[in-house]
């Protein structure tokens, strides 16, 4: 096995930054998702349920529905998502296709193509359990085509947030290698997504490979943003938010400020979503409860951010570092639709990424 970077977690270490990521992943979800409704949900109605609870700041999993209204207006899945009633996570499309591309590396290794992707997924996901560019792109497979054309054809979707969602393991099996961990995530990203949905992929697989070893979460977003085009309305889009930041204007005005100049592309598209995920790894300075809750707070495709500022925050911090009112719930066990996965425990995902990590490199 080649030897890591001096700077690269090894051992104890880095198994306990990939678990931290699975963990940060799955609790971030399981936080946004009864508010996933963006166009309901706003970041000033997540406020208000929160109020009528009692629970700002936010420091736990949302609690229980204050009035009936607001409970008619969480989605269904909500009682198995709040406090006192989370016995495992629930099944979710941001952390299936976090565990089917587990399943796509250990297959195929770090050598796959986008055409095994597909092939993985008519295999193994069930076409039901896929939404939007994913769905599009599923039919298209379906019907023979093949990439990059499954990304394109009667696909409206194509920058929307899918591609992001499914960037996770590229970065946790390339630490300290974004480079690397965005070339991972475009292969995969092109089968569904062009354009701003691809750079949005790499972007979130490069940070979060940089967060393994950059010093601060500052620092690994400027790592992240070294692969994707600095003109791209991704990088720009990110950029705006970190010069909101450094001039010490409060977190919701950053994101009312942001808000106004994406506003029209809708609640799923990645750039209003990577504004929002941007703020919250910024604002929340590296504290795991912090990141998770300013995130979510943030509104739009809430289990999406809120899973994928976790798996950033968790990485950086480790598993355990990460509060045992948020792993304990999840009782080491997943729910999943990617067939032969319903159940899996979280310790032998990471234990299965870890294997991965350290026979994939050189890194750097």
């Amino acid at each position: 096995m080649t030897a890591m970077t001096p700077m690269t977690p090894v051992g104890t270490e880095l198994a306990d930054r990939v678990l931290g990521g699975w963990l940060g992943r799955i609790a971030g979800n399981m936080l946004g998702k009864p508010v996933e409704q963006g166009d309901h949900w706003t970041r000033e109605r997540i406020d208000r349920y929160l109020r009528q609870a009692d629970a700002l700041p936010l420091t736990d999993y949302l609690p229980e529905p204050a009035d009936e209204s607001d409970a008619l207006a969480l989605r269904p899945e909500w009682r198995e998502c709040v406090r006192g009633r989370i016995h495992g996570s629930c099944r979710d499309d941001d952390v299936d296709y976090a565990i089917l591309g587990l399943h796509l590396l250990e297959t195929h290794g770090f050598g796959f193509s986008t055409e095994q992707v597909g092939d993985l997924w008519l295999l193994r996901l069930p076409y039901l359990q896929t939404f939007t560019a994913e769905r599009a792109a599923y039919r298209n497979l379906a019907n023979g085509l093949k990439p990059p054309l499954t990304a394109t054809y009667e696909n409206p979707y194509q920058e929307w947030i899918g591609a992001l969602i499914r960037a996770d393991v590229h970065g946790w099996t390339c630490p300290g290698a974004p480079g690397r961990a965005a070339s991972l995530a475009r292969r995969d990203a092109v089968l569904s997504h062009t354009g701003n949905g691809v750079y949005g992929a790499m972007w979130a697989a490069a940070l979060i490979s940089a967060a393994f070893t950059a010093p601060t979460v500052r620092e690994a977003l400027d790592q992240a943003l070294t692969v994707v085009p600095a003109s791209s309305r991704l990088a720009r889009t990110v950029r705006r938010v970190v010069s909101l930041y450094d001039t010490g204007l409060a977190w919701e005005d950053t994101l009312t400020t942001v808000g106004k100049e994406t506003a029209g592309l809708g609640w799923i598209h990645t750039i209003p979503n990577v504004a929002v995920l941007t703020a919250g790894l910024l604002y929340g300075e590296g504290d795991f409860t912090r990141t998770i809750a300013l995130t979510v707070r943030g509104g739009l495709d809430t289990d999406s951010n809120g899973a994928t500022a976790g798996s950033v925050a968790g990485v950086l911090c480790g598993a355990a570092a990460i509060p045992d009112r948020w792993k304990e719930p999840l009782e080491d066990t997943v729910r999943s639709a990617v067939f032969g996965f319903d159940g899996v425990r979280i310790s032998e995902l990471a234990e299965r990424t870890v294997r991965l990590t350290e026979a994939g490199g050189p890194w750097g």
